[in-house]
């Protein structure tokens, strides 16, 4: 028993693993909310575009 929980205590594999998992994890929801912010503003671009062609094509 004694050994066991000195390997526990002086193992690092697991810290390591979890905290490559916790940089991932953060790496994954900073790339989705920048992902949703560029969308959100290349759609209101499209839209602007979109509007000044549509206006354009009947003046």
């Amino acid at each position: 028993m004694r050994n066991f929980l000195n390997r526990l205590m002086t193992e690092e594999e697991g810290a390591t693993m979890v905290e490559y998992a916790l940089m991932v994890a953060l790496i994954a929801a900073a790339a989705i909310t920048v992902i949703g912010t560029l969308s959100t503003a290349i759609n209101t671009q499209f839209t602007t575009v979109a509007g000044k062609v549509s206006g354009a094509g009947a003046g």
